[in-house]
């Protein structure tokens, strides 16, 4: 199996996009640490599919946009399994709506979860892989990170600043033998667009060249490939997972 013997934290995890991830990375070997903050009963039904399919799998209950939790999280992998080897930025929050209602409060919540929580998490774990000398780092971005959403100016925003931070990151410690990339998905069948009534997502589809939502392994599928030694010589990559959308 690809990664056999990893260690790998996948954060907002519970479910969606970041539950098919900890899937697909179990399924090739590695360790998973499935992380949520307030979805226990999903973050269970996770680790549960993991432990059934024959792989390894503990939730832990943290709130990445704290840089403090964020801390907790990493050392207690850390005293676990002395190493984290793969690390997956993928809590993530979002609000539709017009910019000129937004709150400050909306504000904090979406870029301290979205762009502040991935600093946490990276900041606390990069120590480590640089004893090592190793580790791949997947932050999942957004198409609307390059592109912007009209209704969605505070998400779009902070997908930004996630694409900005990837490539700075993996300039700054490409020669440390550590990986950084992004996955921008496109608009995938989960949860997060349940708002979408049926002719609105038909006008979606109908823009979308592949003529179809993604599914969350279309984005696990690269991430497994991003985490694993077949991808050893990419880094600063923001990879767009959208049917040729944008």
């Amino acid at each position: 199996m690809e990664l056999e013997g990893k260690i790998a934290l996948i954060t907002g995890s519970s479910r969606g996009i970041g539950r098919s991830i900890a899937l697909g990375l179990a399924k090739e070997g590695a360790s998973v640490i499935v992380n949520y903050s307030k979805d226990m009963e999903n973050s269970l039904i996770t680790e549960r599919k993991i432990i059934e399919g024959g792989g390894y799998c503990k939730s832990i209950k943290a709130d990445v946009s704290s840089y403090i939790e964020a801390k907790s999280l990493i050392e207690s992998i850390i005293n676990k399994f002395g190493r984290i080897d793969i690390l997956v930025n993928n809590a993530g929050v979002s609000k539709v709506g017009l910019f000129i209602d937004t709150t400050e409060e909306d504000f904090d919540n979406i870029l301290n979860t979205n762009l502040k929580g991935m600093y946490n998490t990276c900041h606390n774990s990069l120590k480590y892989m640089l004893e090592r000398k190793s580790g791949s780092i997947i932050n999942i971005s957004s198409i609307w990170g390059e592109a912007g959403a009209s209704c969605e100016v505070l998400y779009s925003a902070s997908k930004g600043g996630v694409n900005s931070f990837t490539r700075s990151l993996a300039k700054e410690i490409a020669g440390m033998g550590i990986r950084v990339n992004a996955i921008a998905p496109g608009v995938i069948d989960t949860s997060m667009n349940s708002f979408l009534n049926k002719d609105e997502k038909q006008a979606l589809i109908d823009e979308i060249p592949m003529g179809r939502f993604g599914e969350t392994s279309d984005v696990s599928d690269l991430a497994v490939f991003l985490a694993s030694e077949k991808s050893k010589y990419i880094t600063g990559q923001i990879i767009k997972v959208d049917g040729g959308f944008i």
